[in-house]
């Protein structure tokens, strides 16, 4: 080789070595694992009226009854991991939203379905159509005029079925449409099948070939009447007086803030669907994306909540009596065998009336009974798993109405004392509403709380 060649081979690597040294240093990846680097940065987001449930382990079902003849209850160890809840029950006016969004939302899509602009997206940003077409929640209902009236008659009462003429719209029109995934039918495991051969080998579907060949029979559909069943105050108590709350308690605004009631736990769990799909709707328009799903508390959860930290404790405020030391009652209940009004309430009262517990949770105990996520089963305690102990059962309308059995919780403003103690547990059916239970959503804590951020943990997310 001469000197020139040697000379122009020495340019040519001097400038590929140049520019391997320019990429490598414009370049984070050093073929070293860092993971993927352009995932969106996890927020915490305050959540209006949600207190933060620090984890912990106690002794589910464990309270200061006499060991020999008080204890009705079985107990068991749980450990419970983080968790928001809201810091009283849903009230009228909360679930009067929902009422009002399912509403609008029949009133826009028959508006839309006739002619009437503005109520319908039916094409995306690229003019590509969309099929079915989107709700305009931005456009605002026109109720009255002419046209609106004619393509609104479908929502509203018969004209035989009105009082005095007045023109209502039928309650059993206002149905909300959602879908969920059974991820619990979806975790099962074929017997039989073998998780070690053919070209699945080691994946998730390997035997699990349902999830394979059709998905979509995980995905589950409900239609839910959202009103409630204002009838309840009247069927719940015969011989008794009840008219009034039957026609005012949720449509009257002096109950706005009194907690919701006649609401199955069908319901409740419909209004948990929505408003995690309401909370993300706006998130996602902000360009935020972390999700936020509510639900109804599990049993465990329920009560690790209500105990307030404390352990072996029968109720919210620690001690193990239901009146402080000057003498007031502590919880609204039914005390002294029917003198309903000596602890400041007859029935229901104002969500938040006593004090909170240490979480900073109100009415635990009394004012309404709560609904929680699990199906009741008198063996959970034995059998349940120590770890976020939960049963869940998905009862179908055709089941045996044993299995339609909910856990409920709290006891309410007609229940003795036995009822309001956070150990105690009860059950109704799940597609039954009575005036004396309600409900409250918990969502689920994305990480972990450390240090000392743990003290004020309640002003994150």
């Amino acid at each position: 080789m001469n000197i020139k060649n040697f000379n122009d081979m020495k340019k040519l690597f001097l400038l590929l070595g140049g520019a391997a040294l320019l990429w490598s240093c414009g370049s984070s990846n050093k073929g070293e694992l860092t993971g993927v680097t352009d995932r969106p940065v996890f927020e915490d987001m305050d959540l209006a009226g949600m207190i933060f449930v620090e984890q912990g382990n106690f002794i589910m079902g464990g309270g200061n009854q006499d060991n020999i003849y008080g204890v009705t209850t079985p107990e068991r160890t749980v450990q419970v991991v983080s968790f928001f809840m809201d810091e009283t029950e849903i009230t009228n006016n909360e679930y009067r939203q929902f009422v009002y969004y399912v509403r609008d939302s029949i009133a826009r899509r028959l508006l839309g379905e006739a002619g009437v602009e503005g109520y319908l997206i039916e094409e995306d940003q690229y003019g590509e159509p969309i099929e079915p077409a989107l709700l305009n929640n931005k456009t605002k209902i026109s109720w009255d005029d002419q046209e609106s009236r004619e393509a609104l008659e479908p929502m509203y009462l018969a004209e035989k079925d009105r009082f005095y003429r007045k023109r209502d719209i039928d309650p059993a029109k206002l149905n909300y449409e959602y879908y969920w995934i059974d991820y619990k039918e979806a975790s099962k495991k074929e017997e039989g099948v073998a998780s070690n051969k053919g070209d699945l080998k080691g994946s998730m579907f390997a035997n699990r070939p349902k999830g394979l060949n059709n998905r979509s029979q995980f995905i589950k559909k409900e239609v839910v009447n959202v009103y409630p069943d204002t009838l309840c105050w009247m069927h719940d108590y015969t011989y008794s007086n009840n008219e009034d709350f039957t026609r005012q308690y949720f449509t009257s605004p002096a109950y706005d803030n009194y907690p919701v009631v006649g609401v199955s736990w069908v319901q409740a769990k419909a209004f948990c669907v929505w408003r995690s799909q309401y909370l993300n709707n706006y998130l996602s328009s902000i360009g935020y994306a972390q999700m936020c799903d509510f639900r109804l508390p599990s049993e465990a959860e329920w009560e690790w909540a209500a105990r307030g930290g404390m352990s072996n404790m029968s109720y919210p405020w620690g001690g193990p009596y239901i009146r402080n030391g000057n003498g007031c009652f502590l919880a609204n209940y039914q005390p002294l065998r029917g003198a309903f009004d000596d602890d400041g309430g007859v029935k229901t009262l104002m969500v938040g009336h006593y004090a909170p517990n240490d979480f900073g949770l109100y009415d635990m105990s009394g004012n309404v009974a709560e609904w929680c996520e699990d199906a009741y089963n008198e063996s959970m305690y034995t059998v349940g798993n120590n770890l976020a102990m939960s049963y869940q059962y998905n009862a179908a309308d055709d089941d045996d109405k044993a299995m339609k059995r909910k856990v409920v919780r709290g006891g309410s403003w007609k229940d003795q004392k036995y009822f309001i103690q956070v150990q105690t547990r009860t059950y109704e059916y799940q597609d039954t509403a009575k005036s004396y239970i309600g409900f409250r959503c918990v969502q689920s804590y994305l990480g972990r709380v450390k240090g000392d951020n743990l003290k004020s943990a309640s002003n994150v997310y």
